[in-house]
């Protein structure tokens, strides 16, 4: 038998950018991913497009049943010649079950690997301004699971009393007032502070604090829910000093990406680096139409026009010989245009300040002649007027479609869940409002208490006819420009 191969991988705690560069690697390779309810779904994106994506979360952590399901699904699937990536949240060996599933493997004599992962023990209080240890005040950290064992056992606090360092529970919401109270009785200080972090790493973590006196009344009227973890020791006072992650710019916002999924990518990224929390749900494709372009044809233009990122990215993808250009002149809409134009080596002649075609058209006629022809490459559904300016300015501007977008309708109840806690929807075209109407059938009454940020005038105009409200207009005609306008807002 083809035996496969089994990669048991820490996915860290939450953080896409915390996840290793190994474990993208077996990401990357796997045939199979085993993956559970704490990873990062963006991380899936860079599994292979073939890859067979199989989700067995536990929402109740201790869970036997689904245990089992998840060590059968791994031998099955490596016993088909496989190479299975089973994601786990934090760590593999740090209360993750990973030495269950290797146990299992074994008795099949599968070959594995073993992918460390950062674990929430550290990194979750490191976020939340909470370092497990700092000189003068804790000289060690412990980590102990929240549950109790399956015989009912409990883990000795007597001695956990003593120990001077920093106490790190994971998974012990549920226990907490046996923890606090265990602790109180064998000799902790009550006044001992106590503080637990629900949701670390991610844009939603809350941070409540208290005493082994005080923390279960305060995480009851706080409603506090899993995932979290518990940390207790004089190292939880210096919060205040050390808090950075709920600081950034964008954190705790949760903002809904509908452009193309080959630049949601990017837009996502900044997100993340910002403190939110992306979510992708494409709306639009980008198809190239310049594949059996005669380039032949560009020596005729005196001006080649770009309004758009994709315009020149589309349009040099399939450019035979630089050299067709000649002495060719170059105008582009927009500083992404112009820094999508430095990635070929070419600077433009000129780039309007504001962000309009037109604008382009008026500034081409600086530089070229009466009856010269001008190139304008965009998009098929572009609302340029090559006629109109051919009229107005004495020259013979004329369309070139270099990149079709294509509208994606979503089923409806895709985008009803996919819109459950989002805080801020972002609209880059007019074509990506259409398709988010279109998906919900043009109900518009799930959507109550979301808000959606506009990349500018043209695509504000069509949520206005659409029936969605323009709460945010970016003043520079940019994804980066629709971000930093979301910050401004908040």
């Amino acid at each position: 038998m083809n035996k496969g191969k089994v990669y048991i991988v820490g996915a860290g705690p939450g953080d896409l950018e915390l996840l290793t560069l190994k474990a993208k690697r077996c990401v990357e390779e796997a045939d199979c991913i085993v993956y559970d309810r704490l990873i990062n779904k963006r991380i899936l994106k860079f599994a292979k497009p073939d890859a067979e994506l199989i989700y067995l979360g536990k929402l109740n952590t201790e869970g036997g049943v689904i245990q089992d399901e998840i060590n059968k699904t791994l031998v099955r699937e490596a016993l088909k010649g496989k190479v299975v990536t089973r994601l786990k949240g934090g760590d593999p060996f740090v209360f993750g079950r990973g030495g269950e599933e290797i146990q299992e493997i074994l008795k099949d004599e599968i070959p594995f690997e073993v992918v460390p992962g950062i674990t929430s023990s550290i990194s979750v209080p490191a976020y939340s301004g909470i370092p497990v240890t700092h000189r003068g005040i804790s000289r060690s950290f412990h980590v102990f699971t929240g549950h109790t064992m399956e015989d009912g056992g409990w883990h000795n606090f007597d001695a956990i009393a003593k120990l001077k360092g920093t106490l790190v529970f994971l998974m012990g919401v549920k226990n907490l007032d046996l923890i606090t109270g265990d602790l109180i009785k064998n000799g902790k200080d009550p006044e001992t502070p106590v503080g637990i972090i629900e949701k670390g790493s991610t844009s939603k973590q809350r941070v409540i604090r208290g005493t082994l006196s005080t923390i279960v009344e305060i995480a009851k009227k706080e409603d506090v829910k899993p995932p979290a973890i518990i940390i207790i020791g004089g190292v939880v006072n210096l919060r205040e000093e050390f808090n950075w992650f709920e600081k950034k710019e964008l954190f705790g916002k949760k903002i809904l990406v509908t452009r193309d999924e080959k630049q949601a990518e990017a837009m996502s990224s900044v997100i993340e680096k910002k403190g939110g929390e992306a979510v992708e749900l494409p709306l639009i494709q980008i198809e190239d139409q310049m594949k059996d372009y005669d380039y032949s044809e560009i020596k005729k233009y005196s001006c080649l026009l770009f309004n758009s990122q994709n315009a020149v990215r589309s349009f040099f993808r399939y450019l035979p010989d630089m050299r067709l250009l000649g002495d060719i002149k170059i105008g582009v809409v927009g500083v992404k245009t112009k820094e999508e134009l430095s990635k070929v080596k070419l600077v433009p002649d000129f780039m309007p300040e504001e962000y309009i075609g037109e604008l382009l058209a008026k500034e081409a006629c600086d530089c070229t002649k009466e009856e010269d022809k001008i190139l304008f490459v965009t998009s098929d559904i572009s609302p340029n007027n090559p006629e109109e300016w051919s009229a107005k300015y004495k020259r013979n501007f004329e369309k070139l479609a270099a990149y079709k977008t294509v509208k994606i309708k979503k089923d409806k109840s895709e985008v009803e869940e996919t819109l459950k806690g989002v805080d801020i929807v972002t609209f880059l075209s007019s074509s990506t409002v259409e398709a988010f109407v279109e998906s919900l059938d043009g109900n518009l009454d799930g959507i109550k208490g979301v808000k959606f940020a506009s990349i500018g005038p043209v695509t504000s105009e069509t949520m206005k006819k659409l029936g969605l409200s323009v709460d945010i207009e970016a003043k520079i005609f940019t994804a980066e420009g629709v971000l930093k306008s979301i910050e401004e807002a908040m």
